[in-house]
């Protein structure tokens, strides 16, 4: 196995509906590149896992704990462990990096999709 590879050739999963990733797991944590369709709403939840992102393209409305804040490109979020979140994707939809740690093992089965071009870049 490689340590690179290209992102069109990662496998595309469904992760919500209208949310998709084509995503990388380490030993110790999971890094996604997620491509969420327009108007797509993921509604509060929280996980164990420590989660970084920043958006690259699109915009969110993203509420962690009791903060909203509308994100554009290059703007990033940080959700400490169990702190409830979610996420308003706007009109023309978002494409962002998630990292998580631990790694989220439960991406490991998101079923596969047909394939797209990748959104970004």
């Amino acid at each position: 196995m490689s340590a690179f590879d290209d992102l069109s050739s990662l496998e595309l999963q469904r992760i919500w509906d209208g949310v998709h990733a084509r995503v990388v797991h380490g030993g110790r944590l999971t890094f996604g590149v997620v491509e969420r369709d327009a108007d797509t709403v993921v509604p509060e939840h929280s996980h164990e896992h420590e989660q970084l992102g920043m958006c690259l393209a699109g915009s969110l409305e993203f509420r962690v704990a009791d903060e909203t804040r509308e994100l554009t490109p290059g703007m990033t979020w940080s959700i400490p462990s169990n702190v409830p979140h979610e996420v308003q994707v706007g009109a023309e939809g978002a494409v962002v990096i998630d990292v998580f740690a631990p790694t989220r093992d439960d991406w490991r089965e998101a079923p596969a999709v047909d394939e797209r071009t990748p959104r970004w870049p």
